[in-house]
């Protein structure tokens, strides 16, 4: 395990920023550090999410899908991707052939931002800011680190932000391998976005189609 910090309101107060570094263990493989990231405070969005939702999937994934933050069934449930955004991402997998068992599954945040709304206790999606993006990057970098995958699916502007830059440009540069020095990665919408979509049709075979380039490279 990383070393004791600080309360996140002290170092905030000291100047220190939003950093969950020092949650990191030294060594360790991905049950390793899915264990330490259940403890980080690295910024405050653990204080009103139920849970850090760590990535979940094989160790031995040649695909690692990136997404933004977990939702309200990712918080609840502890796990990536099991709402209804995960399930249609699925769907479209299997539609060109990536096999689940050889993919893994994560977010760019580990712990779900969210407002209240008005009337009733719905919990609506909030995007994280370049802060908590910043903050939450070391676990991200450790995952890809011990997974060393083929291809990294960067799913929507959240995780493009994180792992291709603030000008890349996913409704311009999607579908289109980009060589790194973790391999190769592939860019495309968020689910959510699909099923946000006037014409749902249309957006998931756009997905669908960037998808298909994915398992094309996987060949």
């Amino acid at each position: 395990m990383g070393k004791a910090v600080p309360p996140v309101e002290e170092r905030t107060e000291a100047g220190e920023g939003y950093d969950a570094t020092p949650y990191l263990p030294a060594r360790g493989d991905l049950t390793a550090l899915r264990r330490a990231a259940a403890d980080c405070r690295g910024c405050p969005l653990f204080r009103d999410a139920t849970q850090t939702v760590f990535g979940a999937g094989s160790a031995s994934a040649r695909t690692v899908f990136v997404g933004e933050q977990p939702g309200d069934q990712e918080d609840r449930q502890g796990e990536p991707f099991v709402g209804p955004a995960g399930r249609l991402l699925r769907k479209a997998m299997d539609e060109v052939g990536l096999d689940e068992r050889e993919a893994y599954f994560t977010n760019a945040v580990k712990h779900f931002k969210f407002t209240v709304a008005a009337r009733g206790k719905r919990r609506i999606h909030k995007a994280p800011s370049l802060r908590e993006l910043t903050a939450c990057r070391p676990w991200l970098n450790a995952e890809l680190a011990r997974l060393d995958p083929e291809v990294i699916v960067v799913l929507g502007a959240t995780a493009a932000k994180t792992l291709l830059g603030s000008s890349f440009r996913v409704t311009k540069e999607r579908g289109a391998p980009i060589e790194s020095e973790r391999g190769l990665k592939v860019a495309t919408v968020h689910p959510s976005s699909v099923l946000r979509s006037d014409d749902r049709a249309e957006a998931y075979a756009g997905l669908v189609s960037d998808l298909r380039v994915v398992a094309g490279l996987l060949e």
